[in-house]
């Protein structure tokens, strides 16, 4: 067993990946099918709103006991959100925790770092080495989200966009083997 999950296993602690995201009203155009000489057309009225994520996929040291969430605000991700996140992280998760996520300057903050350091009893938090987006399996959540669920979405309301995406969520989190694919293409669970 690789060093670093030595220390998780031991403490029986819950793994927890986060990345951030955006979502457009703008349609994510995908590839798609069509009777032939029927070009599909996607009409969209060219609104710019995003509504912004903190995903996160949490499994026990050994892959097993997946789970998602799934935190969504109009504003831009930002220190306060953070730390927003990690209050809800607590509430949803009892024991150890151990966070992995990126060198996101809302995460090096002073205000998430004093956050942290208060909760030091149940939460540990580790950084992905920089450029290595493929280590976070929560990077293979928001590609499926954005290239199934919302590919060619034409969202006319961020309340639309938002309803699509708790329905995406749903989908992936009714269905372990979904999350435990973002795991295993992550490398990180053989």
């Amino acid at each position: 067993m690789a060093a670093h999950k030595k220390g998780v296993k031991e403490k029986a602690a819950t793994l927890v990946f986060v990345d951030e995201s955006g979502f457009s009203e703008l349609p994510s155009v995908r590839r798609t099918w069509s009777p032939r000489g029927q070009t599909p057309f996607i009409r969209h009225h060219f609104n710019w709103k995003r509504l912004n994520s903190i995903s996160a996929v949490e499994c026990q040291p050994d892959g097993s006991d997946c789970g998602l969430m799934i935190y969504t605000q109009p504003q831009p991700i930002n220190a306060e959100s953070v730390v927003a996140f990690l209050v809800a992280l607590r509430n949803e998760l009892q024991g150890a925790v151990v966070l992995l996520w990126d060198g996101l300057p809302a995460h090096r903050s002073k205000i998430v770092k004093e956050h942290i350091e208060r909760q030091r009893e149940w939460l540990t938090v580790e950084r992905f080495p920089a450029y290595a987006p493929e280590l976070n399996p929560v990077e293979y959540l928001l590609s499926a989200l954005k290239g199934k669920d919302l590919a060619n979405l034409c969202a006319d309301s961020i309340d639309q966009l938002a309803g699509q995406l708790q329905a995406a969520r749903d989908r992936i989190a009714d269905d372990d083997s979904i999350i435990r694919g973002f795991l295993r293409a992550s490398k990180l669970f053989d």
